[in-house]
């Protein structure tokens, strides 16, 4: 007898190619079955809802209470159906530790980390304070990093650097050089920010190795990856030819409609949709993860295609392939959802709308198979 079948829904797996509608099974914290007629202890019905894989939301700040820039990471699981968060570098060497032990290891949802090369990580993020943590380079000690990732290298995915004029001054590329020297050391991969030019796009792409995550990829005027006349930019398609991934990242300033417009329609779409939610734009135009997949779909991507990069594109990013897919054996980890039709306003960082037809909503989630009632949204 398995632990738990949800029973009728639509099983929308990319990883395996699978897009049916019959049910699945999970058992010890597993994924247990898939097929019809499969029984259970407690048997959820999910008749005319989607069952995925468990979203994983590639690009959140989750340092809540220590950081001005977190937010409480199971209350937002709870309402996205997230069963997975990727901190993006809130923490670095010097506070990795106490993030570990004060939001990591008591939280609920599972959370994999980006360490942030610089020494205090995120520390100044507010509407009244902005300090960009790669600005003095006296808080860029690759050796602290690296020791920080051998002591947490369990939960730790890569190297989180932020460089722009807000991020990193007028120190151009140099932090990512700092950071590319660690991951390759660690044997790990980097995410990359760019707000603000300098650097430019070109610079940073071209360091940028396979495996990298550029975030904040459709970005837009200044710094996106498209020319203004809608073609997309030669360095941007060489990178990708190269093998670097490409984040969303959403955020409160890193979503253009334009260039999303640009970019999709020249068949550029994102390896990655995430939301980059912290204190700021989870109150707007980001909001949370399904918002963001929202936004795709109305830019034409499939649902198939926005579900792959909520799951196993996010999953291989992070080296947890087993996290993107319900194939029999991998974590117990599923997201339940519908697609809406309505009459939605969605805006990008700009304060531009768009009135979509289509909007993802969240109602119940797997974690390490065990069936949760999803949560109001939070904002």
């Amino acid at each position: 007898m398995h632990d738990l079948v949800l029973k009728g829904g639509r099983i929308v797996d990319p990883a395996q190619k699978i897009d049916r509608v019959t049910d699945i099974a999970f058992a010890d914290g597993k994924v247990a079955a898939i097929g019809d007629g499969l029984q259970a202890r407690d048997v959820r019905d999910v008749s005319g809802k989607m069952v995925t894989p468990g979203l994983i939301d590639l690009h959140t700040h989750v340092y809540a209470g220590h950081t001005s820039i977190g937010i409480e990471p199971d209350p937002y699981a709870l309402a996205t159906a997230c069963t997975t968060l990727v901190d993006a570098g809130t923490a670095g060497p010097a506070n990795f530790d106490g993030y570990r032990r004060h939001i990591v290891e008591p939280a609920d949802v599972n959370i994999v980390s980006y360490i942030n090369i610089s020494f205090a990580g995120i520390f100044a993020f507010s509407k009244t304070v902005m300090v960009g943590e790669c600005a003095d380079f006296r808080l860029l000690h690759a050796e602290s990093c690296l020791n920080a990732i051998e002591r947490h290298r369990d939960i730790i995915c890569g190297v989180k650097v932020r460089i722009g004029m807000t991020a990193s001054g007028g120190k151009g590329a140099a932090p990512l050089d700092i950071a590319l020297e660690v991951a390759d050391a660690a044997g790990l991969p980097v995410m990359c920010h760019l707000d603000y030019p300098p650097p430019s796009r070109k610079e940073v792409l071209a360091r940028l190795r396979k495996g990298d995550v550029l975030t904040h990829c459709f970005r837009p005027f200044p710094g996106a990856p498209s020319h203004y006349d809608g073609r997309v930019r030669e360095e941007v398609l060489a990178a990708r030819e190269r093998g670097v991934i490409f984040d969303v990242g959403h955020g409160g300033g890193s979503f253009g409609w334009k260039t999303a417009d640009d970019m999709v329609s020249a068949g550029f779409l994102p390896d990655c949709i995430s939301s980059d939610v912290h204190s700021l734009s989870i109150e707007g135009p980001a909001y949370d993860q399904l918002v963001t997949m929202s936004k795709f779909l109305h830019l034409g991507m499939s649902e198939a295609e926005v579900i792959r990069a909520s799951t196993q594109g996010p999953a291989n990013a992070i080296g947890r392939p087993e996290l993107g897919s319900l194939e029999i054996g991998t974590p117990g980890d599923a997201s339940v959802l519908s697609i809406d039709d309505g009459d939605y306003t969605l805006r990008d960082v700009k304060g531009l709308e768009r009135h979509a037809g289509k909007h993802v909503r969240a109602h119940g989630m797997v974690m390490q198979g065990v069936f949760r009632a999803t949560l109001p949204p939070i904002a």
